[in-house]
């Protein structure tokens, strides 16, 4: 296997490139700009536009790879509403560019996807559930979905997620788990949503789904997250029981009194049959990755 990674300084990319290197597998990580993440080698990084064809063609020629990893996206939602024309270059168009060229070389394309392309109306969602996606991002992904889906001779896995977490280097955004603990820690005064349910999902435990899809050569789609799907409100009060801290500066509020550019959907959660039966999948709890960032 020659893996190249797409989107190799966020947090998933970052986790993939540390799986890579324990299991001493051929790599390729590739992101905007310099290289961020200090275990990355230098002669295994290349600066990569996904949204600049001739860049994209170019690094996939010359490195002749056997599996693309695509993290790289544009994830904020409220943004990609905001936004539209950018989004959908970033996260349709240039999964168009990279179906293209993975069809020609026989390379298989594993796209990471979200729980956003369903509605939250009935979660938790298994891998047969058809999506309806409420916001711009979200049918960005669908249909980046549907171009690998649609895609005659293509080599492809499909791997959903919901909000990933974890540690990483000089990343472009934080995540929730870890801007709770922080929030909690300085007893910044927080308003959190106590009417959208997720199943966060520990960064590590995503790597190695995505890589385990590659090594067992399997296609089609894969939901992949955490083992418990909790209010973002429980997440939080769960954040600040681990460490001790006091809620005493957390209001609850709804969803509709934010008034977000997109809409989110109220319950996602996915059922894990699959991705246990397949892969072997078993997702650390919420507490034992806590103990791991500490």
């Amino acid at each position: 296997m020659k893996i190249l990674i797409t989107g190799s300084n966020g947090l998933l990319g970052q986790k993939l490139i540390d799986l890579c290197l324990t299991e001493q597998l051929a790599f390729l990580a590739t992101s905007s700009g310099p290289n961020r993440y200090s275990a990355c080698p230098e002669d295994r990084y290349e600066s990569l536009d996904i949204t600049d064809e001739q860049n994209l063609r170019t690094i996939l020629e010359r490195y002749s790879p056997t599996h693309v990893i695509h993290t790289a996206a544009m994830t904020n939602v409220d943004h990609c509403e905001l936004r539209p024309e950018a989004c959908d270059l970033v996260n349709r168009q240039a999964v168009q560019m990279l179906a293209k060229y993975c069809l020609k070389w026989n390379i298989h394309l594993q796209l990471l996807s979200t729980d956003f392309v369903f509605d939250g109306k009935s979660g938790p969602y298994s891998e047969d559930d058809q999506p309806n996606p409420l916001s711009v991002y979200a049918r960005s992904k669908v249909e980046a979905e549907r171009i690998l889906q649609g895609t005659k001779g293509l080599s492809f896995s499909i791997v959903r997620t919901i909000i990933v977490y974890g540690k990483g280097e000089q990343l472009s955004r934080s995540n929730l788990i870890l801007w709770a603990k922080e929030a909690l820690q300085d007893q910044q005064s927080l308003q959190i949503v106590n009417d959208q349910f997720r199943a966060p999902t520990w960064a590590p435990d995503l790597a190695w789904a995505c890589l385990r899809i590659c090594q067992l050569k399997q296609n089609g789609i894969f939901h992949i997250c955490g083992p418990e799907t909790l209010s973002i409100y429980d997440i939080v009060s769960r954040v600040a029981a681990f460490y001790g801290l006091p809620l005493t500066h957390v209001t609850q509020l709804s969803s509709e009194s934010l008034k977000q550019p997109a809409k989110r959907p109220p319950r996602t959660g996915f059922n894990l049959d699959k991705a246990r039966t397949v892969l072997g999948y078993q997702p650390h709890s919420l507490e034992q990755t806590l103990a791991l960032i500490d």
